[in-house]
């Protein structure tokens, strides 16, 4: 009797071992390495919101082919050295599919040889467009070029009969890789690039610089860098007299950059996706249902502004999820799933991923933008 109740103990045993997959077999791991905290939290923050959102939502409807996604998200603080400790615990321990993030071109740059002899595929936050030229095989990027926002900068320039111009940059990835582009292109547009200056990330004051700037007597400025210069610069530049217009990158989408320059932000111009004006945009315009949608989404959740760096995010983890049904979950397969999405409408444009182009927007991803009362809104001549 004793041997008839083991037995059949073992029999059970295996009987619900069979019927119930293993959690490894039942789940996606999808990892991030985001600025969650740190000077880079403005970029960080709203991705992995973001993320933690669409997981949630994704799940809720029963995740992708019935896998629910596991979201693996380590807060980098902004450190390139965080960024490649953690890339190296996700891919080796955590044994994710793909990385989304880091949130900075500088984090990126240090992890994309690593992702690559691993094999695993990333889709980067960052602008930086080193980070997609030359192309590396598992390596794609949501944000816009660089070389676009900078073109579409001079564009706007020249028709406001702007050719005398200063640059300043930050010292990370993003500043380096934008100024080296603004000095490239400049020839092509008639600029000329009177003074151009560097200066730390970690700055609290730059009066030196815009000292600087304002004695070059430049007819404009463009300042490329991410927080908290881009505040600093504009309160900088008004405190000295400086009423020439500034510029700013494309990393200048969120609104808290404009709320810490205070009445500084007034007039500021940059380039930017549509997810910031939204609200004026046509009702045809391809993008706005989306765009309407995430926004809602996110702000009623977090009841925070939602941001194009939180939109980043959001085309990363849709452009994965999206390869994921398509493809399974055979790394190669859903790498060349990405590399051959073409129309998907995110929030940062319509992306058209080719083995020659692993960011997928053109040009037209962008619309000039300006801060008026306080707010973004379409720039109009």
């Amino acid at each position: 009797m004793k041997f008839a109740k083991v037995f059949a103990a073992v029999l059970l045993l295996l009987f619900a071992v069979t019927l119930t997959p293993s959690a490894a077999e039942d789940t996606i791991k999808f990892g991030a390495i985001l600025s969650v905290t740190g000077p880079a939290s403005f970029l960080g923050a709203p991705e992995s919101k973001t993320l933690e959102m669409l997981a949630e939502e994704i799940n809720a409807k029963g995740g992708i082919k019935g896998k629910k996604v596991e979201l693996i998200i380590k807060d980098s603080m902004g450190k390139p050295e965080n960024a490649v400790s953690f890339a190296k615990q996700l891919i080796e321990e955590d044994k994710v599919l793909a990385i989304i993030g880091p949130s900075t071109s500088g984090e990126t740059m240090a992890i994309k040889n690593l992702l690559e002899e691993a094999k695993t595929i990333l889709l980067s936050c960052a602008a930086a467009e080193v980070i997609v030229d030359p192309v590396a095989k598992y390596v794609f990027k949501t944000p816009q070029k660089d070389s676009f926002a900078v073109r579409k900068i001079y564009m706007e320039m020249k028709k406001m009969g702007i050719s005398k111009i200063g640059v300043a940059a930050g010292n990370t990835g993003f500043g380096k890789a934008g100024k080296e582009q603004l000095e490239k292109i400049a020839p092509e547009f008639g600029i000329d690039i009177l003074i151009s200056e560097v200066y730390d990330k970690s700055a609290t004051d730059l009066t030196a610089v815009v000292t600087k700037l304002k004695a070059a007597d430049v007819q404009a400025v463009v300042n490329w860098s991410i927080v908290p210069a881009q505040s600093i610069i504009a309160k900088n530049m008004r405190q000295i007299g400086m009423t020439v217009p500034l510029f700013q990158s494309h990393g200048f989408g969120n609104i808290k950059y404009v709320e810490a320059a205070g009445p500084a932000a007034e007039g500021i111009i940059f380039p930017a996706g549509r997810l910031l004006v939204v609200n004026v945009l046509p009702e045809e315009n391809s993008q706005k249902p989306v765009l309407a949608k995430y926004k809602s989404d996110y702000e009623s959740k977090f009841q925070e502004d939602a941001s194009t760096f939180g939109g980043h995010a959001y085309d990363a983890f849709m452009i994965l999820a999206k390869a994921v049904e398509t493809a399974g979950t055979d790394t190669e397969k859903v790498r060349d799933a990405i590399e051959s999405t073409k129309g998907f409408v995110g929030t940062g444009g319509v992306f058209n991923f080719s083995a020659e182009d692993h960011n997928g927007l053109d040009i037209n991803a962008f619309d000039m933008l300006t801060v008026k009362d306080g707010k973004f809104t379409l720039l109009t001549n």
